[in-house]
């Protein structure tokens, strides 16, 4: 069986660049940000239970998750959050795990978690973790610009994730995204090469 190896990082470190790139060289993608939206999509297989536990005001005109609203309710409500998490996160590792363990002709897979250390679900599996990260100034003036929101709410956002010292602690592999683009494509170049030796 190909190895599997995840990549995470803090809100606005550039973890979808830096998969791209990945993508680019030839390793398959599965990212848990695309199986989350393709769960709560219209017909998604998550709806009938976020319509269960939060009523239909939750679920927009087309059948889909209304983000907004979802949003807003969960960074109010502790408990509200909980259960979305309950719904969504067992579906979301069942998804992942069945496409990153699938036969494939790539080299590796990588498997983009953003909370991969916090969920503890995704560790065990995974053969080695890659972080990438930026100065905390970078990821909130990057935030800010990609998603509208104030620096407040980037800052609470950053706030439920794992510190950035404790992040790095626990990876085993660092891919620093503060430079241009230049020298992030070769650092991933780089990695790339080392990881399909193993």
């Amino acid at each position: 069986m190909k190895l599997c190896h995840g990549l995470t990082g803090g809100i606005g470190s550039g973890k979808s660049t830096v998969s791209a790139m990945f993508a680019e060289l030839g390793a398959r993608i599965v990212d848990t940000d695309i199986i989350s939206h393709q769960l709560t999509q219209s017909n998604g297989e998550a709806i009938p239970k976020i319509r269960e536990v939060f009523g239909s005001q939750l679920i927009d005109a087309q059948g889909a998750l209304d983000r907004k609203m979802m949003r807003e309710l969960v960074y109010t409500d502790d408990g509200a959050k909980r259960r979305l998490e309950n719904i969504l996160h067992p579906l979301i590792l069942a998804h992942t795990r069945s496409q990153a363990l699938s036969p494939t002709d790539t080299p590796f897979t990588l498997v983009v978690v953003p909370l991969l250390f916090e969920s503890g679900r995704y560790r065990d599996w995974l053969n080695r973790v890659i972080v990438v990260d930026c100065d905390e100034t970078t990821q909130i003036s990057r935030t800010m610009q990609r998603g509208n929101l104030d620096e407040d709410a980037v800052r609470s956002i950053m706030a439920q994730q794992l510190e950035r010292s404790r992040r790095l602690l626990l990876a085993d592999d660092i891919i620093c995204n503060d430079g241009d683009l230049s020298y992030l494509r070769e650092q991933v170049t780089k990695l790339h090469s080392r990881l399909i030796k193993l």
